[in-house]
């Protein structure tokens, strides 16, 4: 069946005639994998049952399955078949899927029928049935995409905002993936991000796919035999969230496995204590990215040979980048403002919901981020929109605190929050989660001290919380919405 106008079909054709006995994806925690022969296999497979059950060319998928292995196979093959793929939380509650899907609004359900791992070519013309396929009766939208991905984001609170990002999209910030991260088929990634999350998607299973390599995709990050599995399976390179590096920072192996090229973090800005930690520990490096849905992941990322800037989201990689100021105007050098995005990968209009006047006119993408470029182009952020701390008129940046005290010995993690304040409208609180054996009251002694040391007065924390964890999202983010709910919520 002619593929040309599916790039990731075309490179599940390609990549199965060049090296189609070679492992694509396998299970981090089992022997199960599929090659990319075999995914070919699944793909036509997975197309004819669509076909046969009536759910034409762009209908949307959703998929939802506790096997990454399964899950990411489900997805990529509905790509490829030209449908829009809608992934969905297995963990999460009914009320929350109600939600997604009353905005996803899919024509049907992907289910497994048989191990992912199991030999899946089909034998004398026979289909192998590796999927069956489920028509749901939720009055479904068509998308005219010739296949994709349906995503929602901000779904905790209100409606979610539906993204589309069409196949080319997907195409475009994978192939960038791959070439600003030098992937090559001899590379072995390993991810354990949740598969409904844009990165675990494009960073991880398209971008592996485009350079013809290995990925080992884990259900969870276990901080237990994570490096005997990294060495047993000979990873490259580890796609990871601040909140893993911060982890793996604290207890550096003796020996990081030999051919760990480096560690790729996004979702949240990474500490400087933790990257220098971890660096210093393991001798390889952390290459800082920022990403977000809507630009189907990679917007920025430090060079992997070049110059790399500590704190640092990077260069301009899959998409343009402008910070705008009030009134329309571009910032220059070093000056903050609002981080607007545009480009191939990036989305032009929201498929549902989206803040009015979010993209204007010239198709820039306000990301709600703010931060500035130096004079080098490198985008540093200093926070979202909504997080910037204003007392009596004086913004205030909780990474600029949190910098200091996670930088202080016996903290795990920080995070920085506005609570209201009755003369000066809001007030910094810190939040504090110390490490296991520190005493409370040395540690708010001596964050008090340095914060008193090296902050005017306005931003040090008025509190100081100190707490056994912190509330995180599914990618490892600090859920700062949380955290004001407690601080409100205190007498």
């Amino acid at each position: 069946m002619d593929a040309s106008h599916n790039v990731i079909r075309a490179w599940i054709d390609e990549a199965a005639a060049r090296h189609g006995d070679d492992v694509y994806l396998a299970d981090a925690r089992s022997s199960a994998s599929i090659t990319y022969a075999g995914l070919l296999d699944v793909v036509r497979d997975t197309e004819r049952c669509l076909d046969d059950a009536g759910l034409p060319r762009g209908a949307r998928i959703q998929v939802r399955f506790a096997s990454p292995l399964d899950y990411a196979v489900a997805m990529v093959s509905i790509v490829a078949a030209r449908r829009v793929a809608v992934p969905l939380d297995p963990g999460a509650p009914d009320a929350d899927i109600a939600r997604v899907l009353s905005v996803a609004r899919p024509a049907g359900t992907i289910t497994s029928r048989r191990a992912i791992g199991a030999e899946t070519a089909a034998g004398d013309g026979e289909a192998t049935h590796v999927f069956g396929i489920s028509v749901l009766d939720l009055d479904p939208l068509t998308t005219g995409a010739d296949g994709g991905i349906f995503l929602c984001t901000s779904g905790t609170t209100g409606t979610p905002k539906g993204i589309l990002l069409r196949d080319e999209q997907l195409a475009h910030v994978a192939s960038t993936v791959v070439d600003w991260h030098k992937l090559t088929k001899d590379d072995r990634g390993y991810c354990s991000l949740p598969l409904f999350h844009v990165n675990a998607e494009v960073v991880g299973v398209l971008a592996t796919l485009r350079a013809g390599a290995y990925l080992a995709v884990d259900s969870k990050f276990s901080r237990r035999g994570f490096w005997e599995r990294m060495t047993e399976r000979q990873i490259t390179w580890i796609n990871a969230v601040p909140a893993i590096i911060s982890i793996l920072a604290m207890d550096p192996p003796a020996e990081p496995p030999a051919g760990l090229r480096f560690v790729r973090s996004a979702s949240a800005p990474l500490p400087l204590a933790a990257l220098e930690r971890f660096e210093m520990g393991l001798g390889v490096p952390v290459i800082e990215t920022y990403g977000m849905t809507e630009a189907a992941s990679m917007i920025t990322a430090n060079p992997l040979d070049g110059p790399r800037k500590p704190g640092s989201a990077g260069l301009p990689a899959a998409s343009q980048v402008r910070i705008a100021v009030p009134g329309g105007g571009t910032a220059g050098a070093g000056d903050i403002g609002r981080v607007t995005i545009r480009g191939a990968g990036t989305i032009t209009a929201y498929a549902s919901g989206g803040r009015p006047g979010a993209i204007d006119a010239d198709g820039w993408l306000d990301t709600g981020d703010l931060g500035y470029l130096d004079d080098e182009g490198y985008l540093f952020l200093v926070g979202r929109s909504d997080d910037v701390i204003n007392r009596g008129g004086e913004k205030i940046y909780p990474r600029e605190i949190e910098e200091i005290l996670l930088a202080q010995p016996g903290v795990r993690s920080a995070a920085v929050i506005g609570a209201v304040d009755e003369v000066l409208g809001e007030r910094p609180v810190a939040y504090v989660v110390p490490h296991g054996d520190a005493v409370a009251a040395e540690i708010e002694a001596l964050l008090r001290e340095v914060c008193a040391e090296r902050l005017p007065r306005h931003k040090q924390p008025s509190e100081f919380w100190l707490v056994d964890e912190m509330p995180l999202g599914p990618t490892g983010k600090i859920s700062r919405r949380l955290l004001k709910e407690a601080v409100a919520s205190r007498p």
